[in-house]
């Protein structure tokens, strides 16, 4: 059985302040770096064959320093780059909340109905994310791997292989410096490749 590893990167300036990063390169601040500080003594014991990451700036500097850590070479992949949200980039959550109350309720209720202006839709980046998805499985059947990526690419990983709804993804947007561990039956690799 193959056991994956979520990693969501340290809090930025971006996170604290409850904005959409999307794709947006944003660094980790001084609370982002200790969270990781923190992820690297949880994450300790957990045998962790290959790290992985998207290659968004929070998420390669988290991956960079737990690799450090656990003695782990870092793998950045360019599909596992985070949604794109396009016009909705920078925004406050309360923002789009506030001025698109239909658009801020329908990414609640159905997400993969929805695309932000000039971004990419939910759909797109669930196929885009389930091509990589199936390679990563080809080649890992078993062993602990990790993957460090931002919400919401966390969320659509997970829902992926748990074959789960995505429910609300501006709730867990500002989670970060988080783990989970999915386990993967063989079942659940060809289904996702």
């Amino acid at each position: 059985m193959l056991q994956i590893v979520l990693i969501r990167p340290g809090c930025t300036d971006f996170d604290e302040q409850g904005r959409i990063k999307g794709c947006l390169d944003i660094p980790l601040n001084d609370h982002g770096a200790a969270q990781v500080e923190k992820l690297a003594a949880e994450l300790a014991n957990l045998n962790i064959d290959t790290l992985y990451t998207s290659p968004c700036q929070s998420a390669q500097q988290t991956a960079d320093s737990l690799g450090q850590h656990l003695g782990l070479k870092v793998k950045s992949l360019a599909k596992l780059k985070n949604v794109d949200h396009g016009l909705w980039h920078g925004k406050l959550i309360e923002e789009v909340k506030q001025k698109q109350p239909r658009v801020y309720r329908q990414l609640q209720e159905h997400p993969e109905s929805v695309c932000p202006p000039d971004g990419e839709a939910l759909t797109d980046a669930q196929d885009r994310v389930r091509k990589e998805l199936g390679k990563l499985l080809k080649r890992h059947r078993d062993g602990v791997i990790a993957l460090v990526l931002p919400e919401p690419l966390t969320t659509l990983v997970r829902c992926l292989l748990e074959h789960s709804d995505l429910g609300d993804l501006w709730k867990v947007e500002c989670e970060c410096g988080s783990w989970s561990v999915v386990n993967v039956q063989p079942a659940t690799v060809s289904a996702a490749s």
